[in-house]
């Protein structure tokens, strides 16, 4: 079927309508292939959630198995394999987390988070941050930082609640001006304190945030950040809401982002890499505290399709071969950080960024050090997007960050040093071939 036939079937989703995409009809580990038989390592896993890769065996036999047994049970009901899921999950878990709210996507996890921050809090304000994304619907678009994500929503409804605070970043579009990472951390952190005391403390639920920002860049905290958000947090009782949806399941090189910077979150939100995408499942971890006050609480909120009896198997699945690739990510990573930064011998890379296996590559004018084009602000052909399209047609698959002056990086957890090294060489020829 050509890519003509798929477009006037169905509307692409993110604004991808009338593009030119290949047709994927199959995939092994780092590899996937398009209805005419061409070859891509996939270094976006897909929308950054093939994490175990395709055509994993394990979690396949994983719902095989359990389509032999029963295939729906009630979200209302127990059901013994979301019950060991959901012990399996805690027992990786940072902190003290003491239980599970599934749920079916990310945005709908975050909904559900921002849903149980307010039942048990006296305020209902959520604080986010600028140049972040949290989810499509309604509430979780008004969370989001990133305009082009944010607005096509709002548009359609008044959304409330949503407070923004500037990110913790570097790089050609920096928030804070400041000559250290202990000096960034200090300001970044500040600026979160001024923006609760000035809003009033009582009125604010939560933080919902990323430790390593998602597909707005993989732009990690300096040092010492996330004790003070999380000092912060705990001063104005502030429940912490870690969104992992992007970032959990070794995609960072532990189990959780929050576990690279030592972070005990109060909730934490998950999906996409739970299952390696091979089931839609997602969820929201608790703290003992939090877990108390909820069950106090009792909130009416639920979803037909959360925690379902194949997306569970899938994660269990799909955790058992995590024990085997999250120790591989820690040992390849340091590999995949020094070929990406080969790039910046490239004079409109900028900066490289990230953790694990994910990336961000800013593309910036020379001259000025400032974006080289910024479509926030700027009309015309981005040639970063163009970037994306030769690596494609070279045989790779990277994705573009929001804001559009920047590639993301980011492979299947199984990828080899050598499909690293291959996908990073496709890359930078072609941004050479792009920017001469």
């Amino acid at each position: 079927m050509h890519d003509a036939d798929i477009d006037a079937r169905g509307l692409p989703h993110f604004g991808h309508i009338g593009e030119t995409r290949p047709t994927i009809v199959d995939g092994d580990g780092a590899v996937v292939v398009d209805a005419d038989g061409n070859e891509y390592l996939d270094f976006t896993s897909q929308l950054y959630c093939v994490n175990a890769g395709h055509s994993n065996e394990a979690i396949l036999d994983h719902i095989g198995d359990q389509l032999g047994r029963v295939q729906y049970v009630s979200s209302a009901d127990h059901s013994d394999v979301r019950t060991r899921f959901a012990e399996r999950l805690l027992e990786v878990a940072p902190g003290q987390m003491e239980s599970v709210f599934f749920s079916v996507t990310g945005s709908d996890a975050n909904e559900a988070a921002i849903q149980l921050a307010r039942e048990i809090q006296d305020g209902d304000t959520v604080l986010s941050r600028w140049r972040s994304y949290h989810g499509s619907t309604y509430a979780t678009a008004g969370l989001t930082g990133d305009p082009a994500m944010r607005v096509p929503v709002e548009r359609g409804a008044a959304t409330t609640g949503a407070v923004k605070v500037l990110p913790p970043f570097d790089g050609c579009d920096a928030p804070f001006d400041a000559d250290s990472p202990a000096g960034l951390a200090e300001r970044a952190a500040d600026h979160l304190e001024y923006v609760i005391l000035n809003h009033g403390p009582d009125d604010v639920a939560a933080l919902l945030t990323e430790v390593v920002a998602g597909s707005s860049g993989a732009f990690t905290a300096p040092p010492g950040y996330f004790d003070r958000v999380r000092e912060i947090c705990d001063r104005y009782d502030v429940l912490l809401v870690v969104d992992e949806v992007i970032t959990g399941f070794g995609r960072c090189g532990d189990w959780f982002g929050a576990d690279t910077e030592g972070l005990a979150p109060d909730l934490l939100t998950f999906a996409k890499g739970a299952t390696g995408a091979y089931v839609p499942l997602a969820g929201v971890l608790a703290s003992e505290a939090v877990t108390e006050r909820v069950r106090a609480a009792e909130p009416a909120i639920g979803q037909t399709f959360a925690g379902t009896p194949i997306g569970c198997a899938a994660g269990l699945g799909a955790l058992d071969v995590y024990e085997e690739l999250i120790p591989r990510v820690r040992e390849l990573a340091p590999h995949l950080r020094d070929e990406l930064s080969r790039l910046e011998r490239v004079d409109v890379v900028g900066n490289v960024h990230g953790r694990g296996f994910l990336w961000g590559i800013e593309f910036v004018d020379p001259p000025t050090g400032d974006p080289v084009f910024d479509p926030r602000v700027e009309e015309g052909d981005n040639p970063v997007t163009e970037v994306i399209r030769e690596a494609r047609d070279r045989g790779l698959m990277v994705g573009s960050g929001r804001p559009g002056f920047q590639v993301m990086v980011a492979p299947p957890l199984c990828a080899t040093e050598a499909e690293l090294s291959a996908g990073v060489e496709t890359l930078e020829s072609a941004v050479e071939t792009v920017f001469g």
